[in-house]
């Protein structure tokens, strides 16, 4: 009889195998920490079960876990290094925030809702991460305070990127962001050329929930 860390062992080895690594993610240092952190222990209880099924998961507050895909690919894509100090808008359950720690030297988590934040500190405290700073507040049009940031990582979607988020970069650092509206988002990566130019790649579609008092869509009437 196996037991349910055994099972969710097993479920995680074939999420990097069967989602995670067909989907184009071949970043060894990206797929080495997926591997190796429990997402079981960042998902709402009732939905433990599908910690690692290749699915969105609803987090309260109209938010959710984007999937195990694409948390991956937006690793790979922000290419993070030792050195970087990174921003995270959206902590949600901090398993994104636990990954993106484990890769950089330093990671700003802001998010809006209170007990995402005590539940994301509590997590990373038990796992012994100290490069963590936790800040609680609305950051729809940008978190000007600890800038330049090496990376930022925007987990809620927006009509259109704030102009602001690419002021925060460093040159050469990137953002990861998604926006448009349903049913096709994109998935975008924002690199800083130089002090007035920046690259935008397109990375694939997705529909996440809008970034909480993020601008919609303009509506127009005729």
């Amino acid at each position: 009889m196996t037991s349910a860390a055994t099972d969710f062992e097993t479920a995680r080895h074939n999420m990097v195998e069967q989602q995670i690594r067909p989907w184009n993610v071949l970043d060894q240092r990206v797929l080495d920490k997926i591997h190796g952190l429990a997402r079981d222990r960042f998902v709402p209880k009732e939905y433990r079960p599908i910690a690692y099924a290749d699915t969105q998961i609803d987090i309260g507050h109209s938010q959710i876990m984007m999937t195990p895909k694409e948390e991956a690919r937006m690793l790979q894509a922000l290419a993070i290094k030792p050195t970087d100090v990174a921003l995270e808008i959206g902590t949600g359950t901090g398993y994104c925030t636990t990954l993106i720690a484990s890769l950089a030297k330093q990671v700003y988590s802001v998010d809006i809702v209170e007990e995402y934040i005590e539940s994301a500190r509590q997590l990373t405290d038990d796992l012994g991460l100290s490069n963590i700073e936790y800040e609680e507040g609305d950051a729809v049009n940008g978190w000007p305070h600890h800038k330049p940031y090496d990376v930022i990582a925007i987990t809620g979607s927006y009509y259109q990127l704030p102009e602001q988020y690419l002021n925060h970069l460093t040159i050469g650092g990137r953002l990861f962001c998604v926006t448009g509206v349903e049913p096709a988002m994109q998935a975008q990566l924002i690199t800083r050329v130089s002090e007035d130019e920046w690259h935008n790649e397109s990375l694939y579609e997705t529909v996440i929930p809008s970034l909480i008092n993020s601008k919609p869509k303009p509506q127009f009437d005729f």
